[in-house]
């Protein structure tokens, strides 16, 4: 019955490619990096490299709206910035999908953004009261123009290359914009489900898309993400940026190790 289904080969693959992605939302809802763990399992199932991306923005939409809602019950969401920012960020996913195609050495790139990110760690490390405390100081001028450049840096890095995102918004909001580990977790997640929109919009009319494996992932990934959005808000910024700490260390792994 489901052998005309595309992708029907790769189903026996779910049996680890589900509990990962439970994993994959628990952990990207607490601290980002989630696709750290997904798009290593697509490809381990024998995706080609565009079913995987493509797929992988499929189940990821579940989970990062999941993370999203359960934040904006809990308040920890500042809304009057982040809809603000997640515009332009969409925006700059869109520029980074067309700037993408002229770039040449993928592999430098790669190696350019992990040092960016160890760089990240030691400075969230280093500074042991980072993100413990919200010092938020509103809707400011500079408020705005930080985050709208961030938002439109990171978007166009989404966009074009993707690994690290989440890493990269929650350092924005933590030690930019002077949010805490929890408050600045839920607004990430907003931003990057509006990113994740954008980019699901567009694979779904490559016919690389597999609905198969990339609904009952989904579905997982949304259970995983409900469970750490819950975790983060219960334990505090000092267990999310534990988190955070870890999975620097697997976005920069996962960075050197495939390229």
């Amino acid at each position: 019955m489901f052998e005309q289904f595309p992708g029907f080969e790769h189903i026996s693959g779910l049996i680890y490619g589900i509990p990962l992605a439970f994993l994959a939302g628990l952990v990207d809802a607490i601290a980002g990096g989630g696709g750290v763990i997904t798009l290593p399992a697509l490809f381990i199932m024998g995706l080609t490299p565009a079913q995987s991306v493509a797929t992988n923005k499929l189940l990821a939409i579940f989970g990062s709206l999941t993370a999203s809602i359960t934040f904006l019950r809990q308040k920890k969401v500042d809304l009057p910035l982040v809809w603000r920012m997640a515009l332009i960020a969409v925006l700059g996913s869109a520029l980074g999908a067309q700037l993408v195609l002229g770039f040449k050495n993928e592999s430098l790139f790669h190696y350019v953004v992990a040092g960016l990110i160890i760089l990240v760690g030691i400075l969230v490390v280093s500074n042991k009261k980072m993100g413990l405390e919200n010092h938020y100081q509103g809707l400011t001028r500079r408020t705005l123009i930080i985050g709208g450049f961030g938002a439109l840096v990171i978007g166009v890095y989404d966009g074009s290359f993707g690994p690290g995102t989440g890493t990269f918004l929650m350092f924005l909001f933590v030690r930019f914009l002077g949010f805490d580990f929890v408050t600045g977790s839920g607004n990430s997640k907003l931003i990057n489900f509006s990113t994740n929109l954008g980019a699901f919009i567009l694979f779904l009319f490559s016919g690389q898309m597999l609905f198969i494996i990339g609904l009952p992932m989904g579905i997982a990934n949304a259970l995983g993400s409900a469970l750490g959005a819950r975790l983060a808000i219960l334990k505090g910024s000092a267990f999310v940026k534990i988190i955070y700490v870890f999975i620097v260390v697997l976005v920069v792994l996962r960075l050197i190790i495939l390229h």
